[in-house]
């Protein structure tokens, strides 16, 4: 494979830490940008330790920091803080991802950093912005989705309130810090100036419930707990067949006729005023109570071969470990077995990631040495050493 030749010559530094903006700085990566991974002592990114480890690396750790160099800084040492002033000046990007109040008592705001780099662009990722709530609250995903309202309408009604599993936060606010970089460099390409972006996981979590917070601003009401199921469409939701489960989204009125026939439903004299969606809404857990009946009584295979002959949208609801053997998985290319390391790596969904070569994610200060030859710094430090804790 060939290197992404998007961003040949940018240099990111990442000085962030965790999920989001790691995130941005590896999605940078992979697009061709030399990333730096600047890590604090003595254990680095706090993921380095997290369970579970493959090959002895933590594997949330590995899945937002390949394609990336490491070194470390101590932001106390005079020597270390010349070493990343010096860095600062070759970078085109910094994207860090510091506690309130932690970078202007240090010396490592954005104006300290731009004085030393005028055309630098700063990425500052939190959870809630600069506010009074992102100098009290700590930045989780799972708070921002309680925080937001995402988690109340997520789950089955009447169950405890859950979050969303994948940190589906963290992530897409990674992506458009990412968007963010590469607008701000097309805009740099005209101005010749840098700036200070500021993506927060509050943002993203109302920009991922867009249509449901439109809905509220239309009628005043809540959005429900659904389970499977879709605010604005019904029959939608996962059934229970006797073998497994399989999910039926049918969110147009054509589809629901052809449902009712391939069930046997239409013999019962489905009720006329159902044709429509917003009657079908209403009458939503009758008509679920209809349809599991029915998808009880076979096996999902049947009820798909049927289903698909019908033209109804649906899929068996598949384990991880079944997912990732489909067929599509491999016609899109989506997994990487990196040489010399156990680690799998899985492509940005975006056609240029497939062409990107992967460095696996580096070792804690594996390339202090080169980085600091690069700079024309003599190496006071074998990678290894420790360090005292901060």
């Amino acid at each position: 494979m060939q290197l992404s030749a998007t961003y040949p010559g940018l240099r990111v530094l990442d000085l962030a830490t965790n999920f989001a903006g790691p995130y941005a700085a590896m999605i940078l990566g992979d697009m061709g940008a030399d990333v730096i991974k600047v890590e604090r002592p003595p254990t680095g990114d706090d993921t380095r330790s997290l369970p579970p480890q493959a090959g002895g690396m933590a594997t949330v750790f590995s899945a937002v920091n390949r394609n990336k160099r490491s070194i470390v800084i101590d932001y106390r040492d005079p020597a270390d803080r010349e070493i990343l002033f010096k860095l600062v000046e070759t970078a085109d990007v910094l994207i860090e991802s510091f506690p309130p109040g932690f970078a202007e008592k240090r010396g490592l705001a954005f104006t300290d950093f731009a004085a030393r780099n005028p055309a630098l662009i700063g990425v500052s990722v939190s959870a809630f912005g600069d506010g009074p709530l992102g100098q009290t609250m700590p930045g989780y995903d799972a708070l921002v989705q309680a925080v937001s309202g995402l988690m109340s309408f997520t789950g089955n009604k009447g169950d405890a309130t859950v979050r969303i599993a994948p940190s589906v936060l963290d992530l897409t606010t990674g992506m458009w810090a990412a968007m963010g970089v590469m607008a701000a460099l097309e805009r740099r390409r005209v101005s010749g100036k840098g700036e200070h972006l500021h993506p927060a996981l509050i943002d993203t979590a109302f920009n991922v419930m867009n249509h449901q917070l439109l809905a509220f601003f239309a009628t005043g009401r809540e959005p429900e707990k659904l389970g499977a199921g879709a605010p604005s469409a019904a029959p939608y939701g996962v059934y229970r067949a006797n073998d497994g489960e399989l999910l039926i989204a049918t969110a147009s009125d054509a589809q629901f006729p052809r449902l009712c026939e391939v069930l046997g439903l239409d013999a019962q004299g489905v009720d006329p005023s159902l044709a429509g969606m917003e009657q079908r809404i209403a009458r939503r857990e009758e008509i679920d109570r209809l349809i599991a009946a029915k998808i009880a009584t076979r096996g999902v295979a049947e009820w798909l071969a049927d289903l698909e002959k019908a033209r109804i949208s649906c899929g068996r609801v598949n384990s991880v470990s079944e997912a990732i053997h489909l067929p599509v998985v491999e016609e899109r290319a989506l997994f990487t077995q990196l040489p010399d390391t156990p680690v799998i790596q899985i492509h940005l969904p975006v056609d240029e990631g497939r062409d990107s070569v992967m460095r696996p994610p580096p070792g804690l200060d594996a390339h202090r040495a080169e980085i600091l030859a690069e700079l024309a710094i003599r190496n006071t430090r074998g990678n290894g050493c420790s360090w005292s804790s901060q």
